[in-house]
C-alpha cells in the first residue's frame, strides 16, 4: 500500500513546516511510483526547495567534470596496477561493443545513439581519478544505459521546482563533494 511505504520524509516542526527528504541518484522513473503521496504533497506545497547540489547550474556540471580528472600530465594507467588497468580497458571495449544492443528505440528516437552515450559516460576515462573511474564503470550496465536520457531523482525534482517557479538552492558545493571523494586513498577506492 502506497500509504504504508517509508517515505524518507522528515518533518521539521515549525510554522510553516519544513521537510527533509532523502533521495537516491537513480533515474526517477525507477523510484517515482514508490515515493509516497505525503512526500509528493510536501514537495508540491513547498515554496523553497534545496537540493544536495544544483544540478541545473552549468557551473556545477562543469566543476563535477573537472574534479574527476587526475592532475595535469597524469593518466589512469600511471596510477592503477598494470593488470587492473588492462582489465578496465578490456571491459570498456566490451561495453562499447555491447552498447548498440542496449540502446532502446525511444533513446534512438531522441538521438541518443551508442557512440554518443559511450562518449558521454566514458569519454576521457583515462584521465579520471580511480574513484570516478569506479563510479563510471558501475554506471555502464545494460539497465543503466537503457535509462540514459531520464533524469535522476534529484534533477527531476529540481526541474519540477523550476517549472513550478519555486525558489531553489543547494546545501553543498561541488568542491565539498569532490574533496571528499578525491581524498579517498587507493585501497579505500
Amino acid at each position: 500500500q502506497q500509504n504504508e511505504l517509508n517515505s524518507f520524509l522528515w518533518t521539521i516542526k515549525r510554522d510553516p513546516p519544513s521537510y527533509f527528504f532523502g533521495t537516491i541518484h537513480v533515474p526517477y522513473t525507477r523510484v517515482w511510483d514508490f515515493v509516497p503521496e505525503n512526500s509528493k504533497k510536501a514537495f508540491q506545497q513547498s515554496h523553497i526547495v534545496y537540493f544536495e547540489l544544483d544540478l541545473t547550474d552549468p557551473y556545477t556540471i562543469s566543476a563535477l567534470t573537472s574534479c574527476q580528472l587526475l592532475p595535469q600530465g597524469e593518466n589512469l594507467q600511471d596510477v592503477l596496477p598494470h593488470d587492473l588497468y588492462h582489465r578496465l580497458k578490456r571491459h570498456l571495449e566490451y561495453v562499447k561493443l555491447m552498447m548498440p544492443s542496449w540502446i532502446t528505440p525511444d533513446q534512438q528516437g531522441k538521438g541518443l545513439y551508442a557512440d554518443y552515450l559511450f562518449s558521454a559516460i566514458a569519454g576521457n576515462w583515462e584521465r579520471k581519478r580511480p574513484v570516478w573511474a569506479m563510479l563510471m564503470v558501475n554506471s555502464l550496465t545494460e539497465v543503466d544505459v537503457k535509462s540514459r536520457g531520464v533524469p535522476v531523482l534529484d534533477l527531476y525534482l529540481a526541474q519540477e521546482a523550476e517549472r513550478l517557479q519555486k525558489q531553489t538552492g543547494a546545501v553543498e558545493r561541488v568542491e565539498e563533494q569532490c574533496h571528499l571523494l578525491n581524498g579517498l586513498n587507493f585501497s579505500q577506492v
